[in-house]
């Protein structure tokens, strides 16, 4: 029985990157064994074992063949005579399929380490097309080490392109490919994920409402340079669309909510928050009505970031509508319900007295904002 850690954590420590989960394999073991040794098992697909006292993951070593369709289709063989290297075989690309012993020597029979000094994301065999998710998944790996320089081999751009074209990109679950979308969108240069879906005509496929031109994704690029959340980057890549295509995109992926209305209000919303400073009082306020600012401020300025990211990915050097909206919101909330309710204002009356007081005050920011 040989434990070796394996994929991401051995790739990471070499490229000098913090390593945060390790994978551990486990070679020449019986799912007995691993009982006896207190390992518990999870997960009914192949036999994976948390460790008795740390919690990690230990998977046995195993082979895996096609068997259908997508990302699932696969059957797993897992037995003591599975060698080191059928299972390292089996993964996706040539810097993920290294193991390390427990003395710190790299095992790597599919040269990841040539390919890692090389700065190449390659795939380790021909079964890397049976899997379409690895095409939402090299992309990804393309987006986290863009700024270290890697791009992916031309002979694994043409396998990645041959699953687009099979059809089998239309297996993948709306969980699992939201899950890579998710991850790629919040790494430093994100567009290099939607540039390399396009590039091996997988964008076409899944999300063909985008396009992969600078102009179009420069908000997105805005966004990841400011550090913005998952939320608004989603919005950021989906400005410019028109409400159908983006209503299609939230549901193909089933994004969460929050990235859904976001990304819609962005759109309805983009020229108030370009012509902000012409805004009349009464449309001022008819704005923060729809986004219920008095309720749910941060979503506000989320919408607030977006349009400064548009602005920015224009070319704009600074927003000065961004101050001047968040400005509006505090005036209109600093307005005070309580002597309305003295006067025994009630119900809907109660509610066009407030409204009537939010816009006097919009007028008065407004007649006395410097913009």
């Amino acid at each position: 029985m040989h434990i070796y850690k394996v994929g991401g954590a051995v790739r990471d420590r070499l490229l000098g990157r913090p390593v945060s989960d390790i994978d551990w394999l486990v070679v020449g073991a019986t799912v007995e064994q691993m009982h006896a040794k207190g390992y518990r098992p999870v997960g009914a697909d192949f036999p994976v074992f948390l460790h008795p006292k740390t919690g990690e993951e230990y998977a046995l070593a195993r082979t895996e063949r096609k068997s259908g369709r997508g990302y699932g289709g696969f059957t797993f063989h897992a037995s003591p005579d599975v060698t080191l290297e059928e299972d390292l075989i089996r993964r996706d690309l040539t810097i993920n399929a290294m193991a390390e012993d427990d003395h710190g020597n790299v095992i790597d029979p599919y040269h990841g380490q040539g390919d890692l000094e090389q700065r190449i994301l390659r795939h380790v065999s021909p079964a890397f097309a049976e899997d379409p998710l690895r095409v939402l998944r090299v992309a990804r790996f393309a987006a986290r080490y863009a700024p270290l320089g890697f791009s992916v081999a031309d002979e694994t751009l043409a396998l990645m392109r041959q699953i687009s074209e099979s059809g089998e990109l239309q297996a993948l679950t709306a969980e699992r490919s939201w899950k890579e979308i998710e991850r790629a969108l919040m790494e430093d240069e994100p567009q290099v994920f939607i540039q390399v879906l396009h590039d091996c005509a997988a964008l076409q496929q899944l999300m063909p409402e985008l396009d992969a031109d600078a102009a179009s994704l420069a908000a997105l690029i805005q966004a990841a340079k400011h550090h913005q959340p998952l939320h608004v980057r989603w919005a950021c890549l989906l400005q410019g669309l028109d409400p159908a295509s983006i209503k299609a995109l939230n549901q193909r992926f089933k994004a969460p909510r929050e990235c859904q209305e976001l990304a819609l209000l962005v759109d309805e919303y983009a020229g108030h928050g370009r012509k902000a400073l012409e805004l009349e009082p009464q449309t001022l306020l008819e704005l923060l009505q729809k986004f219920d600012v008095y309720r749910r401020p941060q979503r506000f300025e989320d919408f607030i970031a977006a349009c400064e990211m548009d602005a920015r990915g224009a070319g704009a050097l600074s927003y000065p509508q961004g101050e001047y909206l968040r400005g509006a919101a505090a005036a209109a909330r600093a307005v005070d319900v309580k002597p309305l309710v003295a006067a025994g204002l009630t119900g809907q009356g109660l509610g066009e007295a407030l409204k009537e007081e939010r816009l006097k005050a919009l007028q008065n920011y407004k007649g006395g904002a410097s913009h």
